[in-house]
This record gives structure tokens, sequence and C-alpha cells, in this order.
């Protein structure tokens, strides 16, 4: 027994292990963007419900002789597609598909590795449930759940902090051989068997036919929570950060739900789940139409409220599951239904709801779901409602419910966007736009990428080329532009500055610009790019020349510098930082060494770290004393209606322009003389050292 044990435990380890691993890889590949891990979640549920249908038919159809070898013959043979890995080789294009490039990339490098650890799961519990009749497998769900949040926990605590990517990989692939020789222990021992005429009877559920309603209701409780795991996880990524720690948390609260809920019936009280369920919709809905800010919503409250509603969701979800699963006869049939109710919900999230919605409205649909689910699942359970009377108001009851929730839901959608004269949503995120007091000389325009504004402009014809919001006259930005060494000593009409700036926004910084400047903009999202053109004047009205080059920043920086060499920027200026879900890998040591190789002997990088919850001064402060720079702090306060109170530091070997009286004018002391040890590479990075969690 205990080689099954191990088996399980040790194949969902490493399932488990495998996601965050590969999702480190590719994630720079793509600016940050928080549907990177939705995009991953989706490909690693969909190669489950493949796994899981090879199991299926593996324990139906094959004969229990051949099943061991077979499978055992598929595992020898995926040894040799080891170490896992992805090469930079593989390092994407700009494409207009980022999901389907992700998927395909999966596909290649992991999929058939990932599709035969899937397998392990049901085809165990077939086997174990062959070798020792008379014990129910379904416990070893529970065990496989335990493997799986142990994976989890352990990859940001153990895994992250003290191992390169590249050893992750190669200690998963050596697992990957001890978990081969685990699995043949068990396949030698059903073999031995010879039979899998003994099936071992489950005692809760009467070994009765799978009928359709079984089927839907499989397929739909798991599509649920997997929706509500999906759009959770969206959320809390895109309002806060976009690292492994943030991904994993909701996704080890969803397997805890399926720990509790199959390893005994009794953990599951349909009574005291549903309630704490109501009192999670209440909370959510509230966080709803609340503004995101550090006195209205603190982070470690956001986190909590997210937290509990999937926690609650999930756990009416998969407790209604567990009450309806198979006998053990159908066990792999259960389990494929499963699979592919996770599945639906992965593709639901990332390829069918960007099609369908302007915003990311999965989270309404699973919560407004599971309501109508849980209200199905009581109306067709024969024990709790005896008569049709009782069905019929129950119902009755149930629906005014589900009705009201819905309008709710639709109010929210609606709040606060019907200013909006643009609203699209893309594999980044949405994108709106909205406009104030039209008609008017305090007519303006404003960028929000999810809830976090990217932007405004003032729209009267006398105003259009004002710079405003973090960019204001009096901010750090400002002072790198206007205080150059080179735009101060020389006529600007004759000699311009060259100017860089990672992230685009409404293209304020253009504002600042004369003819003979030039501005070479990075901007990951190519709809961010039209909505600056055809929304906005900043780029169509400005006075230098302007380039915006699609694609992530540091992979065409890269590409730039190998081909073209340095750009020899005279200021180059980081503004991917200002909503809360920032890029981490545009901070580490190889994001600097590369922004550094593209500045001039005497460039000034200017960073923009104004942020509701994360300190970044630390890490910029260090990069600046390994790159031998000088760092300034500059605090701008919102002086105009127009402005928003920023944060900007400003680094350079430029001693003349860090000297300048202008500079020591607008200088901000650091809050501390020196700063905390916070150091990123593209290997070890912890948000938590930079998380403000009074706020």
């Amino acid at each position: 027994m205990i080689s099954f044990l191990l088996s399980i435990f040790l194949s969902a380890f490493l399932l488990f292990q495998l996601q965050p691993i590969i999702a480190r890889y590719i994630l720079p590949w793509y600016g940050g963007s928080a549907t990177i891990w939705t995009a991953c979640m989706m490909f690693f549920q969909v190669a489950l419900l493949l796994g899981y249908l090879y199991a299926h038919l593996l324990a139906s159809h094959v004969p229990p002789k051949r099943q061991a070898g077979l499978h055992l013959a598929l595992l020898a043979l995926s040894l040799l597609l080891l170490p896992i890995g992805v090469p930079e080789s593989w390092i994407p294009t700009v494409s207009g598909q980022p999901a389907v490039d992700i998927l395909a990339l999966l596909a290649i490098s992991v999929g058939i590795p990932f599709i035969l650890i899937s397998a392990s799961g049901p085809l165990l519990q077939h086997w174990f449930s062959g070798v020792y009749p008379g014990r129910s497998p379904f416990r070893l769900y529970s065990l496989s759940n335990l493997g799986s949040l142990a994976a989890l926990l352990s990859y940001p605590v153990l895994i992250e902090p003290n191992f390169t990517i590249d050893n992750q990989a190669l200690t998963w692939s050596i697992l990957y051989g001890l978990l081969v020789l685990l699995f043949a222990s068990c396949g030698i021992l059903y073999w031995k068997t010879n039979s899998d005429a003994v099936i071992a009877k489950d005692d809760a559920v009467a070994p009765e036919p799978v009928t359709m309603l079984d089927r839907t209701l499989w397929v739909s409780l798991a599509a649920c929570g997997s929706t509500m795991l999906l759009a959770i996880t969206n959320q809390i990524s895109t309002d806060i950060a976009v690292v492994p720690f943030l991904w994993i948390l909701p996704l080890s609260l969803y397997l805890i739900t399926f720990i509790i809920c199959f390893d005994k019936d009794g953990w599951y009280q349909r009574g005291v789940w549903m309630g704490l369920f109501a009192v999670s919709l209440v909370l959510i809905v509230r966080l709803m139409f609340t503004e995101f800010t550090s006195d209205t919503s603190p982070l470690a409250y956001q986190i909590f409220v997210y937290c509990f509603a999937l926690f609650t969701c999930c756990m009416v979800c998969h407790g209604e599951l567990a009450r309806r699963r198979s006998a053990v006869p159908h066990l792999t049939t259960f389990y494929l239904y499963v699979a592919l109710g996770g599945a639906v919900g992965g593709v639901f999230a990332n390829l069918i709801a960007p099609v369908l919605f302007s915003g990311f409205w999965e989270l309404h649909i699973a919560l407004v779901g599971t309501v109508i689910l849980a209200g199905v699942c009581i109306g067709v359970d024969n024990d709790l409602i005896k008569t049709k009377q009782r069905l019929t108001a129950f119902a009755s009851v149930w629906s005014v419910v589900s009705i009201a929730l819905i309008g709710v839901m639709i109010v929210q959608v609606q709040d606060g966007r019907s200013s909006s004269i643009y609203v699209n949503r893309t594999f980044y995120g949405v994108l709106y736009v909205d406009d104030y007091d039209a008609g008017t000389v305090e007519h303006e325009r404003q960028l929000y990428h999810g809830r976090i504004q990217h932007g405004r402009q003032l729209m009267h014809p006398s105003s259009r080329r004002t710079p405003t919001s973090y960019y204001g006259l009096d901010t750090g930005v400002a002072a790198a532009i206007l205080n150059h060494p080179h735009r101060s000593s020389r006529d600007p009409a004759e000699h311009g500055l060259n100017i860089g700036a990672i992230g685009l926004g409404v293209g304020t910084i253009s504002a600042y610009g004369s003819p003979a400047d030039s501005v070479h903009y990075y901007e990951i999202n190519p709809d961010v790019e039209h909505v600056a053109r055809n929304y906005f004047y900043y780029l169509p009205k400005s006075k230098a020349a302007i380039e915006v080059v699609i694609g992530d920043a540091r992979v065409s920086m890269q590409r730039e510098l190998d081909t073209d060499g340095s750009n020899q920027f005279d200021v180059l200026i980081l503004d991917a930082f200002s909503s809360d879900a920032i890029p981490v890998h545009l901070l580490t040591d190889e994001a600097f060494d590369l922004y550094d190789k593209h500045l001039s002997d005497d460039g000034i990088l200017a960073a923009h770290i104004s942020n509701e919850y994360l300190d970044l001064s630390p890490v910029i402060r260090n990069a600046a004393q390994r790159l031998n720079m000088d760092a300034m702090l500059v605090e701008g306060p919102a002086t105009r209606w127009y402005e928003d109170s920023n944060d900007w530091v400003l680094l350079s070997r430029n001693k003349e322009f860090m000297k300048s009286d202008r500079l020591r004018s607008i200088q901000t002391e650091w809050y501390e003389a020196t700063p905390k040890p916070v150091r990123w590479t593209d290997d070890f990075s912890n948000l938590l050292e930079v998380i403000d969690w009074s706020d």
C-alpha cells in the first residue's frame, strides 16, 4: 500500500509544481500579464482532462494485465523528453493571439509528461480498488489533493527562494524519474492480481447506473468551481500583483476544498457552508461597489474577501460534487466528468469570456452560477424536499434570490461606466476611456486599465498639450526632461533629446517633446496604442518624432540591442508600475543592466513608483548602488486639480544634473537612510519584501 500512497502523493506534487515552474519561464515574455497564469491554468486543465480520458479508456477497455505494461511503457518513453524547460530560443515575436501561443508552447514543452502524470490519480485509484477490494479509493483523492497543496505551498517558501528556475526544472525531472519507479511497483502489484473483477464497494454511494442528471451536475459543479478559481485569480493578480505567491494562494484554497469534501462525508455540512457562502456574497458585492484605496479597501481585507468567497463557493460546489460522486465501478467516469468541468471553466474564462464580455464578468457569473446550482442540488435531493408543494415553494424562493443577485450584478457591471466612450477587453486586460464634464472648459478624458487610471488629458483646445496626472511640471520626470544638460545648454529646436519610455498610457510624456526630440515608447498592449492615437491628442499633436514598439519592453530592448546596438537614450522612463499589478521582471538586476546599456553616458533613468500598496524604492535604490548611479527621490504633490500626487526616483551618473539647483529644490528625503536589502533577479524575487501591509 505504501507504493500506492507515495505514487499518488508524488504524482500530484509534481503535477502542481510544474505549473508555477513553467509559468515563471514564460512570464517575462508576455509582459508579466496577470492572464498568463490563467492561460497556463487553462492548458493544465485541458491536459488534465486528456489525462483522465486516457485513464478512463485504459481502465475500461484494456485488460488488467496489459494496463500496467502499456502505461509503464509510455512513462519510460516520456523520460526521453527530460529535463523539462522552455528554451529562450522560443521567445515569441509580437502576436495578436498570445493565449494561443502560450497553449502551443506548453503543449510542445511539457504536454506529454503532464498528461501522463495527470492520468496517475484515477488510474492508481482504479488499480487500488482491484488490489485492495473492500477499501474505498476515494480517500486517495484527498491524498492526491494534499500532494498538490504541498507542492503549491512549498513553491513560494522553499523552491522559488532557494533554486534558480533551471535548477527547479532539473529537480522536477529527477523526481519524475523516481515517480516512474514507484508507478512500476504499483503496476507490477496490479498485474500480479491479474483481475479487477473484485471491486471495492463504496457503502456511501449505491452502485446505481450513472444518469444524465449526474453527468450534468458533475460537469456544472466542477466548471463553476473552476471558473470561480480563475476569476478570483484574475481579480487578485490584476488589482494587486502578478507573482506566483498570489497565484498559488487561490489555487491552494481550491485544492483544500477538494481535500475536505472528499476525505470524509461529514466535513461538508450543507447548511453551514451555504450560510457562509451567503456571507461571502454580501462581502464581495460590497467590495465590488467600493473604490480601491488603502483607506477604503486595505490590501489584507481585499485578499481576505476574495479568498473567503472563493473558499466558500468551492466548498459548496465540491461538497455537492462529493455528495453525488459515483459508485466505485464508475470511478474513472466520475473523474473524467469532473475534469471535463474543470476544462470547461478554464476555456470559458480564457477563450470565451474575452470574446463575449467587455470586462472581467466571469466572477459575477461564477457567483450567480453557484447560487443556482446549490438550489438545483437541494431541489433534487429527495430526502430534503419530499413533496411537490415543498419543491414548488423552495423553487419560488430560490428563484427570487437568484434573480435579485443577477440584478445586483448587472447594476455593478454598469455602475461607474456610464461615461465610458470606449471599452475593450484583450488578453492584457480591460481598457476604458471615460469622459467627464464634456462641453465645459474642464472637460477631461481618462484611460483606465481595470480600476487603475493610466492617464488623463484636458480636452479643451487651449489645454490639450498640458501634462497632467503623474507627469505635471513639478514631477521628477518633468525635471529629468526639462533640466537635462543637453536641453538646458542647447537650443531645443536644434539639439533634441532621445527619450525612451516603457509604458505608453495616453502618451502624456510626448507633451514635453520639442521638434528635435524623439520619443521611443515600448508598450505590451496594442490596444493601448490604438486608444492613445484615436481618443487622446498627446501623440497626434506632439512636436517630437514618436515611435511605438509593440511587445514586452525587455524582449524588444534586448532584440534592439542585439541587432542595432544601444539606443543611447538621454532619458529612459520606467512607467509600468503605477498599477498594483506590477510586472516584476522589469525590476530585476538583468532588467536594469539592459536599461543601463541603452542609456547614454550622461543619461537619466526616471522610475515612476507611485503605488497604493507597494514601496518599490528599495529595489530601485539597490539597483542604483550596484550600477554606481546616484539616486534621488522626488515626490510631487497634486498642486493642480488635473494632477495626481506622484513618486519618482531619478538615477544617473550625470553629476551636473543630479547636483543642479533645480533638482535640489524638488528633492525629497528618503524615508530610510539605508535601503532595505531588496535585490531582485530573474530567478529570485519576493513581493512580500515591498508590500506595505499597514495599508
